[in-house]
């Protein structure tokens, strides 16, 4: 078994730019390479930061994502590590790379462009909107505009505001130009007449590559729905629990999850951008942990978002003390401190960790190690949940099962895969 670190659960989608094919040529679907944060191919790669630290900063990423979930206004969650996703892609005419962390809790693709007041830091370069002969702002009173939660008028035009939980914003121009992207097989798509945020005003805290942030929720304007024809409101992906393998991303017919051992659970509508799923319980050896409405607004439907951009899994306070106690009972190792709630002295590889089932409406999803523990340190590995104020499926659960989102149909599929190698 590969030793398993919480770098692992933080992957890079670079997508590079070759010749221009035309959209009809990928009506069966197309992929993009997935790769992870931590490995060598990575511009985020950090050889110097050590286990205890990454995980370190992806429980107070986990903890804060959850507060991006509450709020009731547009907000996006940008890390002090440049979140968890990193995608590649072009803007305008000619074609110019940027990079925007993705986010499945965004409705909304923005970036920083010239000239902006304040800006912050950007290493990689900055698009400058003047310099495309496609790009086009958005008037005010257009329908697009209107289907925009937060927008303002500023003259004509359509002004975007969207705010994060750490008090940073972003406030600019909502415009429309054309999105490139690269598909595994050579060629590039290109998506003319994208609606994006070029942002003009810009109080993040973060620093580093990324431009700003690419919305893969649910909204009317995240890149998923504006694909939505294309792809017929298919994409799926597939992590790999090892940090210098290549995954996919799959969009279109070529994102339909199906055959042995594939199980499908209901999205249920609880506001514009999130994936809400229905979960009913966990089971650890002869012991079940029941969800419900006291986990929910609900009455117990749709009580978890499932969330590729939050690495931990959390749970309600109840729910995870349950949950703690079941599996502590199984494992029998001696518990040492870290800095999760749960952990024990071994290594990774020499765990026997108990399997844990995750029962969704309709879908029960098997839960091994690579989903539930992780090594921080040198012989201590910890359990990959958190308790807090709401439930989220986070991106370790998610490890070696292909993924599959269908949004005409409003299901979430999951299939047991070897990530490594699909």
């Amino acid at each position: 078994m590969t030793t398993m670190s919480l770098s692992s659960t933080l992957v890079l989608i670079l997508l590079s730019l070759h010749s221009i094919s035309s959209l009809d040529a990928h009506k069966d679907g197309f992929s993009v390479e997935i790769i992870h944060r931590d490995s060598s191919k990575s511009p985020l790669h950090r050889p110097t930061e050590t286990q205890f630290q990454r995980v370190a900063n992806a429980v107070g990423r986990s903890i804060n994502r959850a507060n991006h979930f509450n709020q009731n206004t547009p907000k996006a969650n940008i890390t002090r590590d440049d979140g968890e996703y990193l995608l590649s892609y072009s803007v305008g005419t000619p074609p110019f790379q940027v990079y925007g962390i993705a986010d499945t809790g965004s409705d909304i693709t923005w970036l920083q462009c010239k000239p902006c007041k304040p800006c912050y830091n950007q290493t990689s370069p900055m698009f400058d909107p003047s310099k495309s002969s496609t790009y086009r702002i958005l008037s005010y009173s257009s329908k697009i505009c209107k289907s925009v939660k937060g927008t303002t008028k500023d003259g004509d035009h359509c002004e975007y505001t969207i705010s994060y939980g750490d008090g940073s914003k972003s406030q600019g121009d909502l415009s429309e130009e054309i999105l490139t992207l690269d598909s595994t097989n050579g060629s590039s798509i290109q998506f003319p007449r994208t609606v994006i945020g070029c942002g003009r005003r810009n109080t993040v805290s973060s620093e580093g590559k990324a431009s700003g942030v690419v919305g893969l929720g649910r909204g009317p304007v995240s890149l998923i729905s504006q694909l939505g024809s294309s792809i017929g409101g298919k994409f799926s992906y597939c992590l790999a629990p090892t940090s210098n393998t290549s995954s996919r991303l799959n969009f279109g017919d070529a994102a339909v999850v199906s055959g042995k051992g594939t199980v499908s659970t209901p999205i249920f509508s609880r506001g514009a951008v999130f994936y809400y799923l229905t979960l009913e319980a966990f089971s650890v050896g002869n012991k079940t942990i029941q969800l419900g409405s006291s986990s929910s607004e609900s009455d117990g439907e749709g009580n978890i978002i499932i969330d590729s951009g939050t690495t931990l899994t959390l749970l309600p306070d109840d729910v995870y003390s349950k949950l703690e106690s079941a599996v502590a009972h199984e494992v029998k190792l001696k518990r040492v401190k870290g800095p999760l709630s749960l952990c024990f002295e071994s290594s990774f590889h020499d765990l026997k960790a108990p399997v844990i089932m995750a029962h969704f409406r309709g879908a029960d999803v098997k839960l091994n190690a690579v989903n539930t523990f992780v090594e921080v340190d040198e012989r201590v590995v910890c359990f990959a949940f958190v308790p807090s104020n709401l439930a989220i499926f986070g991106n370790m659960a998610q490890m070696n099962l292909l993924v599959g989102y269908d949004l005409e149909k409003k299901r979430v599929s999951f299939k047991p895969t070897d990530c490594t190698n699909q």
